[in-house]
């Protein structure tokens, strides 16, 4: 029973209430009454005396662990007495063993110093004698014998010497030791020439470490930059591709020498700063000439080439920055300007040039696939034609010569594009090729050459072509109004422009004095180009106009608006033909022009419609039939001018018909239609103009007095 207790006391967690209703349901589980308190009492009651039983039992249990932890605890607080008493003891033996190895290192120090001063005179002393038995050979006539010079395993050894004995003879008097001076100048040349031998050997097998020992004793010659000229000119004998773009290899053949050379030189800045310059003036230099030099009878090419190898060189000069001390952090940019200074100088002439010459070429051969020969604007060319015009629309007799072209419009937007595209590519060689103040006076000539081709020679002649081309209205036919054409490939070609000045020569110039010149220039041709456009936008509204015009005056009958008997009441044959023509046009507008442009000639459009259509209306009489026809020709021009999307146009159309009303109302009703709110306003003039083209005006004169006041 108490390990039972004690396996549901260590629950965790525990709860009290479990606890009871399991041993309520132990009671019950073997008793068939529910309701037995006297048992369940009983149970309770065993239950809590076993409880403290068990209680006493953890408790003396506790108390003996108790007791053994304390005793434990006074062992182990002992036992780390003694430990801190022998810590402390080890502490003062060693600061007493300190003392005394600092004692006997001082006295050592002190020895090997009087050592070194008794040894260093005797070590100096027997060099001395050993330079001057070497001397003594040097001294005797004949060759050299010696096997530490005849002998190259010596070589290291023979060095040493020759050179200290070389500078030895620097300062003996020449006139005694002349012939000595002269051995000893001849054998330090000959074992220089052998040492250089041995590094470039060494190199070839890469040696690093016999490299190393040689670069050193080198440093003691004067002809060290020979060693590092021999090692130069092995590292980049074979490093280059023959015929192929000789950067690629440059950076990977930097990168790979220059931990060579810190390994090998003493002065590894130094050596790579002459490791360097040695690509530059030869490598490069040698592959950048040939390259412009092949390509200096075709300008582009040249261009293109200068362009290409001076970006090259600038990027390798950034990628090589790595390698150079920041004493000479210049260095590269001064080699680069230097390398193609003498094709810099006349850069910005043969750009020009060269892109005068393209421009050209691509306009001669654009007109060249039309056929077609540039003409020369005639002086009073609009004068002359409006004179004929007037004397055509007088006599009847058409002497004005338009040629259309067969609708060509003599503009290209892939020619533009392609100008615009070299345009391009000169800005940006310009860019880079430029000195820094010379760039936006550069930038601006390129600019004033696209202007004067695109603009001027292109855009400008064909809006002169297309103006020529607008067709003088005569009853033939309807005129073909190609100019519309032109203005929507005028517009691409300027915005395209815009384009190319925002992102290629404003950013160069915007800062600057140059800025408003520039913009001047490009305003002027822009404007022309707008102002002739307008131009012939008018003169084609015109011709649409005047065509209409005519059109009804000869095919328009009197009958269809007094007929002598009854007709169906629909619109006129004339009216039809001059709504189809005018929603072709319509189509044809919305079709080439776009934005603001577009509702401002489809409005005057409208206006003049309008004004053409009241002018034909006040030239006839209406009897009943005839004003239901003018109606229904009205109606016609209103679902025609819906087209146009202009509120101001149908409104007038709607006065109009509201005046066409007038004819077929009968009498009496006239002031009540009058007052109506869309004639209210009118002036009254209009109005009685319309009521006396009514067949029965004479009859019903006396009772249109009364108008006169509504």
């Amino acid at each position: 029973m108490f390990s039972q207790y004690m396996e549901e006391l260590e629950k965790n967690p525990y709860v009290v209430e479990d606890f009871v209703e399991k041993l309520f349901w132990r009671t019950n589980s073997g008793n068939n009454s529910e309701n037995n308190s006297e048992l369940l009492i009983e149970t309770f009651h065993n239950s809590i005396k076993d409880l403290k039983i068990l209680q006493e039992r953890q408790q003396r249990k506790c108390e003996k662990l108790e007791a053994a932890l304390s005793d434990e605890q006074k062992i182990h607080a002992k036992h780390i007495d003694k430990l801190l008493e022998r810590h402390s003891i080890s502490v003062e033996c060693f600061h007493q063993l300190d003392e005394k190895i600092n004692s006997v290192a001082g006295k050592i120090i002190h020895l090997g110093e009087q050592l070194e001063n008794v040894n260093t005179p005797r070590t100096r002393t027997a060099e001395a004698l050993k330079l001057l038995n070497h001397m003594s050979e040097f001294l005797i006539a004949g060759p050299i014998v010696n096997d530490i010079f005849t002998n190259k395993a010596n070589l290291l050894e023979a060095a040493d010497i020759i050179q200290k004995l070389y500078l030895v003879a620097q300062d003996l008097p020449a006139d005694k030791f002349g012939a000595a001076k002269k051995k000893i100048e001849s054998k330090y040349d000959e074992i220089e020439r052998n040492l250089i031998e041995e590094f470039a050997m060494a190199q070839t097998e890469e040696n690093i470490e016999k490299m190393k020992n040689l670069a050193k004793i080198l440093s003691q010659f004067k002809g060290y930059n020979q060693c590092v000229d021999v090692y130069i000119e092995q590292s980049q004998a074979t490093s280059y591709n023959r015929g192929k773009d000789v950067f690629e290899s440059i950076l990977p053949l930097c990168r790979q020498h220059y931990g060579i050379i810190k390994q090998v030189f003493a002065n590894p800045d130094t050596v790579m700063s002459k490791f360097i310059l040695n690509i530059y003036q030869l490598r490069i230099h040698q592959f950048s000439s040939t390259k412009l030099t092949d390509d200096s009878k075709d300008d582009l090419k040249y261009l293109k080439t200068l362009h290409y190898l001076y970006l090259r060189t600038m990027k390798l000069s950034n990628d090589l920055a790595e390698f150079i001390r920041d004493s000479n952090d210049d260095l590269l940019s001064k080699l680069t300007q230097n390398m193609f200074a003498r094709h810099l100088v006349n850069y910005i002439e043969i750009e020009l040039r060269c892109f005068d010459n393209i421009c050209a070429m691509e306009l001669r051969k654009f007109y060249e696939s039309k056929n077609h020969q540039k003409k020369q604007t005639e002086r009073f060319q609009d004068l002359k034609r409006d004179m004929q015009a007037i004397i055509s629309a007088r006599t009847n007799i058409n002497i004005v010569q338009i040629d259309n072209y067969g609708g060509e419009t003599f503009l290209s937007e892939e020619l533009a594009i392609n100008l615009l595209q070299e345009s391009t590519a000169a800005f940006e060689r310009c860019s880079v090729l430029s000195k820094e103040a010379d760039t936006p006076t550069n930038i601006i000539k390129i600019a004033d050459i696209l202007l004067k081709y695109l603009l001027t020679e292109h855009c400008d002649y064909a809006v002169d072509l297309g103006i020529q081309s607008i067709p003088i209205a005569d009853t033939k036919s309807a005129p073909q109004i190609y100019f519309f054409d032109v203005v929507q490939k005028a517009n691409t070609i300027v915005h395209l422009l815009e384009k190319t000045y925002n992102a290629n020569i404003i950013p160069y110039v915007i800062s600057t004095s140059k800025y408003s010149d520039c913009m001047h220039k490009k305003r002027f041709c822009t404007d022309s180009i707008e102002n002739k456009l307008d131009t012939g936008l008018d003169r084609s509204l015109n011709s649409i106009c005047n065509w209409m015009k005519i059109y009804l005056q000869n095919e328009q009958k009197k009958t269809d608006f007094k007929p002598e008997s009854d007709i169906d009441t629909v619109s006129s044959n004339a009216c039809s033909a001059v709504c189809q023509y005018v929603n072709s046009c319509i189509a044809q507008i919305k079709k080439t022009i776009d934005g603001e442009n577009l509702t401002e000639v489809l409005q005057e459009l409208g206006i003049r419609f309008h004004r053409v259509i009241y002018e034909h209306l006040l030239q006839y009489q209406y009897n009943t039939l005839g004003a239901m026809v003018a109606i229904c020709d009205v109606n016609e021009y209103r679902k025609c001018v819906r087209k146009l999307g202009d509120s101001l146009v149908s409104q007038l159309f709607d006065i109009l018909h509201a005046l066409c009303n007038l004819l077929l109302v009968k009498h009496e009703n006239l002031q009540e239609v009058c007052s109506g709110d869309t004639l209210n306003y009118l002036d009254k003039t209009v109005v009685l103009n319309f009521i006396q083209l009514r067949s029965d005006y004479k009859t019903i004169k006396p009772l249109t007095a009364s108008l006169k006041t509504y």
